[in-house]
């Protein structure tokens, strides 16, 4: 089972395999609204990278940063 952010959350990309010109693997973003679907949810982040591409989950992978990820 794929964990869901919560608004607000930072998370790290670690793969986009079913877009043609995916976010960047290692990018960093900050959440900023959850739409729940049956069977995957979609997820709206502010890319630091300046682009923005939501997440389909649980296809595209990703790593919810903690407070304590001195990365996020």
């Amino acid at each position: 089972m794929t964990a869901v952010p919560a608004v607000g959350d930072r998370i790290r990309l670690i793969q986009m395999p079913e877009d043609p010109d995916p976010i960047p693997s290692g990018s960093l973003g900050t959440v900023c609204a959850i739409y729940p679907h049956h069977g995957w949810t979609q997820v709206v982040v502010d890319w630091d990278n300046g682009r923005h591409l939501m997440l389909s989950l649980p296809d595209d992978v990703i790593e919810i940063l903690g407070p304590d990820n001195p990365q996020a």
